[in-house]
């Protein structure tokens, strides 16, 4: 019986070895930084913030989640609302599997879109969407992004030294617009490249390959749909970074919510621009430590809030990635028993 994780695990041996090579790395790299702050610091903030700021970040992420799947599901043609839990749900397993599997991000992607197609969605649809939702997500961060990049230029004096900080921030946001209209474009125009990477990444829509980049071309004459997810988008990044300023607030962090919001959306940023790094292991936590103090958050509360931010990727992603699992297996099973039923006696 093939595993269920197999339409995730296509990379080869090499390109896995690699994936783990960089989590070491990183692990080891965000074990140097709470280091540098200080062992006794960090955990002294994590303390202070505990498993009561913890239980708020666990309940607050259903409300970015939803507001994830309601900008994938803006996309649907037409709108049905019993659809509506698919694409929320769907788009759970898709973080889940990204942030917590050892593999790429585009796997993470292709296991969200079959958790669509499981739940009565077409691979075609579900493959066309997600490509779409990626492209809206995208620009949506370089709007997030330059929220925070607002943000740290009212708090840094014209003469700081660290004004270095804006420019670099300034030519991250430009690359990464830049990236992101070559990636739309590329889907606009590229679409045969398009077919070809759906064959080669989901081989159950390799029939209908030419249905999907199809599809993709209809969606993109949607400028009202694309609009919407483009703004529900952005109402999630915003609404994860209040959901982290409560998080302190109940810890009894004293910090203003715009101040959250531009840590928040700089150091999402800098994650993005390091993505072959594996659920950003020490990109985040030095990130977090160097931007945190800017904000006014000091370096210990600022790795404690990174570490404590991933406590809630476990707490939300393994259930979520169980679920999956459980319902891919009842899928093998029952498609196994299925072919023995239709075989001849004797």
């Amino acid at each position: 019986m093939s595993q269920p994780l197999d339409p995730a695990t296509r990379t080869g041996p090499a390109a896995r070895r690699a994936l783990m090579i960089a989590a070491g790395l990183g692990l080891v790299a965000a074990t140097v930084v709470v280091g540098l702050v200080g062992f006794g610091g960090v955990f002294a903030a994590l303390a202070r913030i505990g498993w009561l700021g913890l239980a708020v970040l666990i309940a607050y992420s259903s409300l970015p989640y939803l507001l994830l799947g309601s900008a994938w599901f803006s996309l649907e043609r037409p709108w049905r609302a019993r659809r509506w839990g698919l694409f929320v749900w769907a788009r759970m397993v898709r973080d889940a599997s990204g942030e917590l599997l050892p593999f790429s991000h585009l796997g993470g992607l292709v296991i969200g879109a079959r958790a669509a197609t499981l739940q009565g969605l077409s691979a075609s649809w579900a493959t066309a969407t997600t490509v779409v939702d990626v492209s809206a997500e995208l620009v949506a961060q370089i709007g997030f992004t330059a929220l925070g990049v607002t943000l740290l230029i009212t708090r840094l004096d014209a003469a700081s030294p660290r004004e270095g900080l804006v420019s670099a921030a300034l030519a991250g946001m430009a690359i990464t617009a830049a990236a992101t209209a070559a990636f739309i474009a590329f889907q606009r125009r590229g679409l045969g490249l398009v077919e070809r990477l759906v064959e080669r990444f989901l081989p159950s829509a390799a029939s209908g390959a030419s249905e999907t980049v199809a599809m993709v071309g209809e969606l993109y004459r949607r400028p009202g749909r694309l609009a919407a997810a483009v703004v529900l988008h952005l109402a999630a990044w915003i609404a994860s970074a209040l959901g982290v300023w409560l998080a302190l607030q109940v810890a009894g962090v004293s910090i203003g919510p715009l101040a959250v919001l531009g840590l928040e959306a700089l150091v999402m940023a800098v994650r993005s621009a390091a993505f072959v790094a594996p659920m950003g292991i020490g990109v985040q936590e030095a990130s977090y430590a160097i931007l945190g103090p800017l904000f006014g958050l000091g370096p210990e509360v600022s790795v404690a809030l990174s570490l404590i931010k991933r406590a809630r990727e476990l707490a939300v992603g393994l259930p979520v990635l169980a679920i999956w699992q459980g319902l891919e297996s009842r899928r093998l099973i029952l498609g196994a028993r299925d072919g023995q039923a239709g075989l001849p006696d004797g």
